[in-house]
């Protein structure tokens, strides 16, 4: 059965499109379902109270549907929310939906096929909505239950993050897994280069509530089980496993230099964009016997050509 309350935000310049989609969600059993002629417009209602799912046309006036997703992506990152986004769309082929998807879009409805597509698709999203929103509200949970680690000096109470300690504990830990089961170790250091200067403009409330921006665009963009921790205000660790030494390079960590670099981070003093530089150290069995501290103390020495750069500095041990 429909979830008669799930919210649902229509975006659409034609008034005919959407009375026609009002209409239909109505006749579903969907009670909450408001409306927006522009892009613009979607955007103040959402920052007034997020919907759940959101049906916007793609080819829009000033803003279309796939600059508006990613606005909705960085409003979801500051309300701790996800909305489904589903655009209405006449435009075929894999390559333009496949860059669709590549931008956060969830779902499409065929504008030449809407009222069959329509009410299932909606559907579905209201099913997958209920399940997105509990595994929020456990991952909210998760975090209280992590800072809780804090007396044991493992968790950086900011941001929910293991902290130094926890690094050296979990990357001593992976050493041993590769000695013993074989793979290769990744591990990254991530340095926020104008942070220091950031902080004395806005201060520190604005530098705490801009580090846990970073922390949450870290988490979206890590894999469920890599080790990601806040070593500093300036500086993050990240710990990855793999299969394979080659695995680890500076494309297969290209989207996480871009998502820090290219994309703004919503703030109270507005819209910030931030320099990241990225340093890579990767090993395997190979470089051993080796401990935490020396792929450390390589990762910071290598972290300035990174940020001379612009892009991934990465080396591999041993060197040769």
């Amino acid at each position: 059965m429909p979830n008669p309350h799930l919210s649902i935000l229509v975006v659409d310049d034609a008034k005919f499109s959407s009375a026609m989609i009002g209409r239909a969600l109505s006749q579903a059993g969907y009670q909450d379902v408001r409306f927006a002629s522009s892009a613009s417009e979607a955007l103040q209602l959402l920052e007034q109270r997020p919907a759940s799912v959101l049906l916007a046309d793609w080819l829009m006036p000033e803003i279309d549907g796939l600059e508006l997703t990613a606005r909705v992506r960085q409003l979801d990152e500051t309300a701790d929310h996800y909305t489904y986004i589903i655009l209405l769309t006449g435009k075929e082929g894999e390559n333009v939906l496949g860059e669709a998807f590549d931008r956060g879009v969830d779902d499409f409805i065929s504008k030449a096929a809407m009222n069959e597509q329509l009410v299932p698709r909606v559907y579905a999203a209201d099913r997958l909505c209920n399940t997105l929103q509990r595994l929020l509200h456990e991952n909210r949970m998760l975090t209280q239950n992590i800072a809780s680690l804090e007396r044991r000096n493992l968790v950086d109470s900011l941001t929910g993050l293991g902290n130094p300690r926890y690094l050296r504990q979990k990357l001593g830990d992976s050493l041993r897994q590769i000695e013993s089961r074989g793979g290769a170790v990744c591990y990254l250091l991530i340095g926020l280069q104008d942070a220091s200067q950031l902080r004395s403009q806005y201060g520190d409330r604005f530098f705490n509530e801009l580090l846990h921006g970073v922390a949450r665009r870290l988490q979206q963009l890590v894999r469920p089980l890599d080790v990601l921790t806040r070593l500093d205000d300036n500086h993050f660790g990240l710990i990855t496993l793999l299969e394979d030494l080659h695995e680890c390079s500076p494309s297969s960590f290209k989207r996480l230099h871009e998502g820090l670099n290219l994309k703004a981070f919503k703030t109270s003093e507005g819209f910030i964009t931030l320099k990241a530089g990225i340093s890579l150290v990767g090993l395997d069995a190979k470089a051993l016997p080796t401990d935490p501290e020396q792929v450390i103390q390589h990762a910071e020495k290598l972290l300035a050509e990174s940020h001379s750069s612009g892009r991934v500095a990465a080396m591999r041990l041993p060197l040769p």
